[in-house]
């Protein structure tokens, strides 16, 4: 959590006025900036400023943390006095914590319902929450927390929420679930928070936030946190928000012009791969590989050692004189790379880094800022390179809005280019080994090789000599970096579009153009974009009579099924089932898993049009489905006598 307030630059405006024809003209009414803001600019709040309670503050203690960031110091105030707020600021900007504190401190523990709901566009961000508030929690006596969540066995959720618990973090669509089942009830509930709205926006969640947001109780409070605050924001907040009090947030990060920018799309399994032929494939000199857990260090510098790199992990649990020794090493050229943390490579300055590789996805673009800061130092040339997968298409889109600077696009290194360095490199050490001074004495063995085996030529014996330098490893690479499963859109390389954060429609399945809040397209899908590549029609065992719409279909199939906006095309609603056109060549296990998303409780069935799904058929979404009968043609049909013979013969069998 950084303190460095001189990064961030705070504007706060207070909405005093308890009707506003629009949200958008109270904020330029708004000119005036809050002193506390003002105070906030030029100095620092500790927590013990903040009207926090005693246990609050010890787990503050224990977490390590000292000083406010701005959005706790201002988020928190207004939530302990009940207001309604509306937040702007990044991710990794403290958020969490700038709701989970205050939060805390109200709940009436004696009363085991559920008095905060949080909302989070991703399963992972759901339990990352939830882990948050129990570890804030750590001083409250039995305080429970649960996170529900899509893909998680419905039985563990029910447990869970039938004992009794005083904090609920989900995804909206499993909300909407337990809410209609009743296993959710929100009769208690005090405080409900939208966190990253913007991103459950972007995939498809508007109307199932909008329908929670209906549904729960008309007294409590609201808080909403976006890293941007587009237009269907402001009308969320204009409807459901009573006079909040708004904070912005303002980053200023920037990256050294001398540092070439790329990122690259790699499924996770394959990660440690792309990696390898990364470090092999570009004229790298030294390297800092950036993971998020200090675990992720250890096994990830033993396989680049097993792959022929010299690398070693760095991370919190290195010894600082085991840590002087590393970099000691990498200065002197005795290793090339260092896997470490963003904690361990604090500091880390060694001119030889040539690359800084992301290989896990910066906390939040200061992050990034300061990773890639490693390298290009003192107007010297760098390369920083940042793995994604396919779902962090609007995580890249935030590093850029925040450096300025888009990112290109790369490809893992073919085995043609790795051969060439890897032949260039094996002539380094020939050239190396001429220059040798005892180089004479290794040229009279071969000459009397060559006496001994006059059929051999120089250039045979060469050869031979340099296998066993070679030794077990091969010299050549024979197979090219094919990834697995789904492949990347073309919508990742070009015409990424949607850079100021509006137009949410171009990314996760194209709700920017429906006609109305719930507009309820018959066919629907991503407005504007272009699927690159063939295209295939697959059949959803729901429709119209199950009650879904097109953005639930496609924030199951995002969120869920781990598609993306670039995957899915146009959405035909029918009465009973409906028709998706998606990028061709899916793979068995991908449809395999996409069969058992669940929308509404109900399973999507998804199969290729033509070939309905046999295990999550129409049938299992209906309960008033008819009992299958067999239909003959006429001249088929059996007669009363044929039945009686058949049941004889059984009998007599």
């Amino acid at each position: 959590m950084s303190s460095d307030l001189s990064a961030a630059e705070v504007v706060v405006e207070e909405v005093v006025a308890v009707e506003v024809e629009d949200v958008v003209a109270a904020e330029e009414a708004a000119t005036q900036v809050d002193p506390a803001a003002r105070e906030l600019a030029e100095g620092e709040f500790a927590f013990a400023d903040l009207n926090l309670s005693p246990e609050m503050l010890a787990a503050i203690e224990s977490s390590g943390y000292e000083i406010a960031t701005p959005i706790q110091a201002r988020a928190i105030p207004l939530l302990l006095e009940g207001r309604d707020v509306l937040g702007q600021a990044q991710t990794g900007t403290g958020k969490t914590a700038a709701f989970a504190l205050p939060l805390l401190q109200r709940i009436d523990l004696e009363r085991r319902e559920p008095q905060v709901l949080v909302l989070t566009p991703t399963r992972e961000l759901a339990i990352q929450v939830a882990e948050a508030f129990e570890r804030y929690a750590a001083g409250l006596d039995d305080l429970r927390a649960a996170a529900i969540y899509g893909g998680q066995d419905y039985g563990v959720q029910f447990r869970a929420l039938d004992r009794g618990v005083h904090v609920v973090v989900g995804t909206p669509g499993r909300v909407m679930d337990h809410m209609r089942r009743g296993s959710l009830k929100l009769d208690a509930l005090q405080c409900l928070v939208l966190d990253e709205a913007d991103e459950m926006l972007r995939m498809g969640f508007a109307e199932d936030v909008e329908w929670v947001l209906e549904q729960s109780p008309a007294e409590r409070q609201i808080a909403l946190f976006s890293a941007t605050m587009p237009d269907e924001i402001r009308r969320i907040a204009k409807r459901h928000l009573r006079n909040p009090a708004q904070i912005t947030i303002e980053q200023r990060t920037s990256t050294a012009d001398t540092i070439r920018q790329r990122f690259i799309v790699v499924p996770p399994p394959q990660k440690q791969a792309a990696l390898s032929r990364i470090l092999e494939g570009e004229p790298v000199d030294g390297a800092i590989v950036f993971v998020k857990t200090k675990n992720t260090t250890e096994y990830l510098a033993e396989y680049l050692n097993g792959q022929g790199h010299r690398a070693a992990a760095l991370s919190s649990d290195v010894a600082q004189a085991q840590r002087e020794r590393i970099v000691d090493n990498l200065r002197a050229g005795k290793i090339d790379v260092i896997v470490a943390t963003d904690v361990a490579a604090r500091g880390l300055d060694v001119q030889r880094i040539s690359h800084v590789i992301n290989y896990d996805f910066p906390f939040d673009s200061e992050s990034y800022v300061h990773r890639i800061g490693r390298t290009g130092r003192a107007g010297r040339a760098g390369d920083a390179i940042l793995f994604l997968t396919t779902r962090d298409r609007h995580l890249l889109r935030r590093i850029e809005r925040a450096t300025g600077v888009q990112l290109e696009p790369m490809d893992v290194p073919s085995k043609r280019a790795i051969n060439q360095r890897r032949v260039a490199k094996f002539h380094e050490r020939i050239t190396a080994a001429l220059a040798r001074p005892d180089i004479d004495k290794f040229q009279s063995v071969v000459e009397q090789y060559r006496t001994k085996h006059p059929e051999a030529t120089v250039e045979q014996v060469g050869a031979a000599l340099a296998a066993l330098a070679v030794g077990d490893t091969p010299l050549f690479v024979t197979d090219d970096f094919a990834p697995t499963g789904f492949r990347e859109p073309q919508s990742f390389r070009e015409g990424r579009g949607d850079r100021d954060g509006r137009g949410f429609g171009n990314d996760r399945g194209g709700h920017g153009d429906r006609p109305s809040r719930f507009g309820d397209r018959r066919e629907a899908g991503p407005r504007g974009h272009r699927m690159d590549g063939p295209t295939e029609t697959f059949r959803i065992e729901l429709g119209r009579d199950h009650g879904v719409n097109p953005g639930q279909i496609v924030g199951a199939l995002t969120h869920e099924g781990g598609l993306t906006g670039g995957h899915i095309g146009r959405i035909k609603l029918m009465d009973d089932h409906s028709l998706v056109d998606m990028l061709a060549g899916m793979s068995d296990e991908t449809l395999e898993r996409l069969q058992r998303i669940q929308v509404g409780g109900k399973r999507l069935g998804l199969a290729r049009a033509g070939r309905p799904s046999r295990s999550y058929g129409y049938a299992a979404n209906r309960t008033d489905a008819p009992p299958k009968k067999r239909r003959y043609k006429d001249a088929e049909a059996p007669t009363g006598g044929d039945f009686k013979k058949k049941k004889k013969r059984k009998q007599t069998s």
